[in-house]
């Protein structure tokens, strides 16, 4: 049985830009979708350096140039996250209520992930893997895409190239040895155990 929408959810929302301690959790109204959007009923949330940028206000400038307005309080911080869809709008096709997706979708003017439920439209989410447990999935869009700008806007690797990863125990370094069919070799300094953890899923050549 579908689990029906609220009108009003928990956020973790500030009233000001500052520290952590502008974050006060309130009652607020869930989000309104559009048509090319979904509801996400938020179960994991990434946690980011950026999340603290947001708090501080440190993208109201590009909150201003993308939306023409400025931000609006309470405001809702989180890039990513993951859960269930709650409602799809009428011209999304892609998903239905009940599936399990992850999403990215900084700087929402309706809010981030930092709440029960979010609205983020359709071509920012993607359904999670089977290998993928909601809280991994949550985690994942805001490095993953991170590492896959600086592979093809920043290096532009092209196919047959092969790429060196220095220090490959951090987060952006990870994910181009996950990637399947690349030509990647690890240069890194990690105990074994640690090691096979990271890489038990992967064949890149290691260097140690």
């Amino acid at each position: 049985m579908e689990k029906a929408v609220p009108d009003r959810m928990r956020a973790a929302a500030i009233d000001r830009f500052g520290g952590v301690d502008a974050f006060k959790v309130q009652s607020l109204s869930v989000p309104e979708i559009d048509r090319d959007e979904v509801l996400v009923r938020v179960e994991a949330v990434g946690v980011g350096v950026w999340d603290q940028w947001e708090r501080q206000g440190a993208f109201f400038d590009l909150f201003r140039e993308r939306h023409g307005f400025e931000p609006r309080f309470p405001y809702i911080v989180g890039f990513d996250g993951a859960g269930t869809i709650a409602a799809v709008g009428e011209a999304v096709q892609r998903f239905k209520v009940g599936d399990r997706v992850y999403a990215d979708r900084h700087i929402n003017p309706k809010g981030g992930f930092y709440a029960e439920y979010v609205a983020v439209k359709a071509d920012f989410v993607a359904h999670i893997p089977g290998s993928l447990t909601v809280e991994q999935a949550g985690a994942m869009p805001v490095d993953a895409i991170t590492a896959l700008l600086g592979l093809d806007d920043v290096l532009g690797l092209e196919k047959g190239e092969a790429l060196m990863v220095f220090g490959a125990g951090a987060v952006w370094g990870i994910w181009p040895c996950s990637w399947q069919n690349a030509w990647v070799f690890v240069c890194l300094r990690l105990p074994p155990v640690r090691m096979a953890l990271r890489w038990r899923g992967g064949s890149a050549p290691i260097l140690q």
